[in-house]
């Protein structure tokens, strides 16, 4: 199964542009920039959609960020308006107030507050910049759940929500993003572990699972038809009572 790059530029280019004609004509797009490919190549996408003028990154360290300098590098290299808050402060005062009022707190609910606080961000720079906010999430991170509910897993439309991790990072070169930033390492920005590592199996057997159903490895099968199938509540419409008055 081949993946045009180029076709599928043209396409998610064309889409970005009739989405926000019906729902944001003249609007900004706001995304969050983490110095990751996704962030990257949907940043690039908005800019090839709606020019740089329209397009608007945040980034978002939390106190002090390795890689601080490859988001300042993109938006540079895009030359889009872009924000830099620190959201330490906020963060911190958050998690003493749960802390204080609740006692001991989970590792997930650690690692998780911190993408939360930054999706809150985002919408406050989107509501005050005429703003649509990008969710970059990808396939591949979506199947297996890798991802923080209302955190960087919200936003109001989503351009590489059905690519691959390797299709996102071919799209990233037909773009012309540079090979370093769209091939660099997936790292969560959370714990300071790799993607792969907190996954236990590589992006490349994933991506051939997704897309063939093959997986030669029974013992990684398993594992991520188990996290597919605890995380699809994600990806589905809140549940709703369907009550109807009689």
């Amino acid at each position: 199964m081949s993946f045009d790059a180029k076709k599928v530029l043209d396409d998610v280019t064309l889409w970005i542009q009739n989405w926000f004609e019906k729902n944001g004509k003249g609007c900004n797009a706001v995304l969050g920039i983490s110095g990751g490919k996704d962030s990257s190549v949907a940043a690039a996408l908005c800019v090839r959609a709606l020019g740089k003028e329209r397009v608007i990154g945040v980034l978002m360290p939390n106190g002090v960020q390795s890689d601080i300098d490859v988001a300042r590098e993109l938006v540079e290299f895009l030359g889009i308006k872009n924000y830099e808050i620190n959201i330490k402060e906020g963060y911190d005062a958050l998690m003493n107030s749960i802390v204080g009022e609740i006692g001991e707190i989970s590792n997930q609910t650690r690692i998780n507050l911190a993408p939360r606080v930054r999706m809150s961000v985002l919408y406050a720079v989107s509501q005050s910049n005429n703003g649509r906010v990008v969710n970059t999430c990808n396939l591949s991170e979506d199947y297996v759940g890798y991802s923080t509910r209302y955190g960087d897993a919200a936003g109001d439309f989503s351009p590489l929500a059905n690519l691959t991790v390797a299709e996102v990072v071919e799209l990233g070169i037909e773009a012309g993003l540079p090979e370093h930033i769209v091939k660099k390492v997936p790292s969560d920005g959370l714990c300071g572990k790799t993607d792969e590592d907190n996954l236990g199996f590589t992006y490349a057997m994933l991506d051939k699972y997704i897309r063939t159903g093959v997986c030669e490895d029974e013992e990684k099968k398993a594992r991520i038809d188990y996290l597919n199938r605890i995380n699809k509540f994600k990806l589905e419409p809140m549940p709703s009572f369907p009550y109807k008055p009689e």
